[in-house]
C-alpha cells in the first residue's frame, strides 16, 4: 500500500506537517486533563456507591475491557482508514458518553453498572484513539526526532494526566459530583477540533481491500514473528498487569492505610506523576547517551523494586509519593524508548495493526489485573496488590533479559540480523 501522508523521511521542515505535530500535541494535552480528572473521579463517585474493594476495582477492569474486545478491529480500522478522521470520530463519541454520565449524576440515577457501562464505551473508543495517535506521529515527525517527540508526549500525559487533572477532578468533586464529568466531556469536544486541523491524511490509496481477519491476520503475523518487538509487548503486558492489581484499589489504599481525603488522594495522585513529566523531558537525552535497551533494561528493574517498597514501608504520604515518582519515571522512558523502537521497526502499512496487536497484548490484562487486585486487597489487605505487582515485574524482567540483548546499544537500532520476520522489512520502505 502507498500513503497520502508524507513518510517520516521527507517531513522534514514542511511547515504543514509542523503545525500538525503542535495541533496533536496541543490535543493532546487537553483531553488528557479531562482523563486525569476522570482519574480520581470515577473512583470516588465509585466509592459513594460502595466500599467493597472488588467493585470499585471492577469500574478499572470495565473500562479496560475493550483492549481484549476490540484492539484488534481498531487497528485494522485505521490501517483502512485516515487516522486523524478516526481520532476526530472517538473523541466525539467520548465526550458525549462523558456528558451523559454527568447528567446523570446530576438526577442521582447513576449506579455502579451505570459507571461499568460507561467506562466501558469509554474504553472502546480510546482503542481507536489510541492506535490512530500512534499512527499519526510518525507522519508528522522525521524519524530522527521520534525520541523527543514521544517524550515530549509522555511528559505531556503524566504532567496533565496525573499532576494536573486528578488534584483538579477531585478538587471538582467536592464542589459537584457531575462536575469532573462536564469538564471531562468538554476536553475531549476540544480535542477533536484541534485535531480535526490536521492537514494530513493516512489513508491508504488504491489496492483492493481483502476481508478485515486477513489484514487482522497479518498484523499479528508481523508481531509474533518479530522477536524483539514480541518480548516488549510481553514485558509491557507484565507492567500493565502488575500496575491494574495495584492502582485500581489505590482510593482505598489512600483512605485507610494513608488517612488522606478527597483532596489528599488527588495530591498524591499528582505526585505520582511527576516522575513521569521529568522522565518524558530526559527521556532524549537518556536514550542518545546510554541507548534504548540500556535505558529500557534499567526501568524493568527499578520499577517493580519500588513497587514492593511501596507495600512494605508505605505508610504516609511522602513515601508512597516518593517510590511512586521512581515508577512513573521509569513508566515515561519505557514507553518513549520502546514507542520509538516500534514506530521505527514496523512497515508504515502495518503500523496500525501492529500496533493494536501490541496493544491488544500490553493494555488487554489491564482489567485481569483490575479484577486479581480487587481480590488480593479483600483477601489480604490493601499492601498485598503492591507486593504481588512488584514479584510478577521483577520475574518477567529476568526471564526477558536475553532477548532485549538483539536491540542495537545505538539509538533506537536493532540488530536486524538476529531477527527472522519472514520476508517483510525491519523499515518502513
Amino acid at each position: 500500500m502507498t500513503m497520502t501522508a508524507p513518510s517520516v523521511g521527507t517531513s522534514v521542515g514542511r511547515p504543514a506537517t509542523r503545525r500538525g505535530w503542535r495541533l496533536l500535541l496541543s490535543a493532546s494535552a487537553v483531553s488528557t486533563v479531562g482523563d486525569g480528572a476522570l482519574l480520581a473521579a470515577l473512583p470516588l463517585l465509585a466509592a459513594t456507591m460502595t466500599t467493597d474493594p472488588r467493585l470499585i476495582a471492577g469500574v478499572t477492569a470495565w473500562g479496560t475491557l475493550p483492549w481484549l474486545l476490540t484492539a484488534l478491529p481498531a487497528g485494522a480500522y485505521v490501517d483502512r482508514a485516515d487516522a486523524r478522521r478516526a481520532m476526530v470520530g472517538v473523541q466525539i463519541v467520548q465526550a458525549l458518553l462523558l456528558a451523559s454520565l454527568a447528567a446523570l449524576t446530576m438526577a442521582r440515577t447513576g449506579s455502579i453498572v451505570l459507571l461499568y457501562a460507561i467506562a466501558f464505551g469509554v474504553g472502546v473508543a480510546e482503542t481507536v484513539a489510541k492506535v490512530a495517535g500512534q499512527k499519526l506521529v510518525p507522519a508528522l515527525v522525521p524519524d530522527e526526532h521520534l525520541e523527543r517527540a514521544n517524550g515530549r508526549q509522555n511528559a505531556v500525559f503524566f504532567t496533565t494526566h496525573q499532576f494536573i487533572g486528578p488534584p483538579v477532578g477531585a478538587l471538582l468533586f467536592t464542589f459537584a459530583t457531575a462536575l469532573p464529568f462536564w469538564v471531562d466531556a468538554a476536553t475531549f469536544a476540544i480535542s477533536a477540533a484541534l485535531v480535526a486541523r490536521i492537514a494530513v491524511e493516512t489513508r491508504p490509496r488504491g489496492g483492493q481491500r481483502r476481508p478485515l481477519r486477513g489484514d487482522i491476520v497479518e498484523g499479528l503475523r508481523w508481531l509474533a514473528r518479530h522477536r524483539l518487538i514480541r518480548t516488549l509487548s510481553l514485558l509491557s503486558a507484565a507492567a500493565n498487569l502488575a500496575s491494574f492489581m495495584a492502582v485500581p484499589t489505590l482510593v482505598l489504599f489512600a483512605r485507610q492505610r494513608l488517612g488522606l481525603d478527597e483532596i489528599g488522594y488527588g495530591v498524591l495522585v499528582a505526585l505520582m506523576a511527576a516522575g513521569g513529566v521529568c522522565g518524558g523531558l530526559l527521556s532524549d537525552r537518556l536514550v542518545a547517551r546510554f541507548g534504548g535497551r540500556a535505558v529500557a533494561t534499567m526501568t524493568i528493574f527499578t520499577t517493580p523494586a519500588a513497587m514492593i517498597c511501596i507495600g512494605l514501608f508505605g505508610s504516609n504520604l511522602p513515601i508512597v509519593a516518593t517510590l511512586a515518582t521512581v515508577t512513573s519515571f521509569g513508566a515515561s522512558l519505557w514507553n518513549v524508548a520502546v514507542g520509538s523502537l516500534r514506530q521505527r521497526t514496523v512497515p508504515v502499512e502495518l503500523l496500525g495493526r501492529v500496533s493494536s496487536a501490541g496493544l491488544l497484548v500490553a493494555w488487554g490484562v489491564q482489567p485481569v489485573g483490575a479484577v486479581l487486585g480487587g481480590l488480593v486487597a479483600g483477601w489480604f489487605g490493601l499492601a498485598a496488590p503492591w507486593l504481588v505487582a512488584g514479584a510478577i515485574r521483577l520475574v518477567a524482567a529476568t526471564v526477558a533479559l536475553p532477548t532485549l540483548r538483539q536491540w542495537d546499544k545505538r539509538r533506537g537500532d536493532v540488530v536486524t540480523h538476529r531477527l527472522p520476520v519472514d520476508n517483510h522489512p525491519d523499515r518502513p520502505q
